[in-house]
């Protein structure tokens, strides 16, 4: 995996951080909640897409494509909480309330297990290729 700098990596911490106080703070009812998770998301999904993988091991390849994904699911369930603020959708009422009110708190949930188990994988597989060398 090719690491990121000294300033990329304080970056992507940075992004974590402020998903965390995001979502808590959400949790809290605190109206400024999506406007700190949305950068964070976004500063951490870019910064974990410019972590490349230029090996051939495909379980690691395959592991790397399931973290892209949880990528998109932390920046979908960052509109999805701009969008439990208010139907700006424009659908039906009963439809906003079943599909999308609250509905980030399972797009993080789904998006936080996936980056955890992806990025554990990762290292044991990269561990495991660097014994083998």
């Amino acid at each position: 995996m090719r690491q990121l700098s000294k300033t990329e990596t304080y970056v992507m911490l940075a992004g974590g951080l402020l998903m965390v106080i995001g979502s808590g703070a959400s949790l809290l009812l605190q109206p400024w909640a999506p406007y700190v998770f949305a950068p964070g998301a976004l500063m951490f999904a870019a910064m974990q897409m410019l972590q490349r993988y230029e090996g051939q091991n495909f379980t690691v390849r395959r592991l790397r494509r399931m973290m892209l994904v949880s990528d998109v699911l932390f920046l979908l369930a960052a509109l999805l909480m701009f969008a439990s603020r208010g139907n700006f959708f424009g659908v039906d009422y009963l439809l906003y309330i079943k599909y999308v009110h609250n509905n980030w708190i399972v797009v993080l949930l789904v998006a936080a297990i996936l980056q955890l188990y992806t990025s554990h994988r990762i290292a044991n597989e990269l561990e495991k290729e660097a014994k083998k060398r």
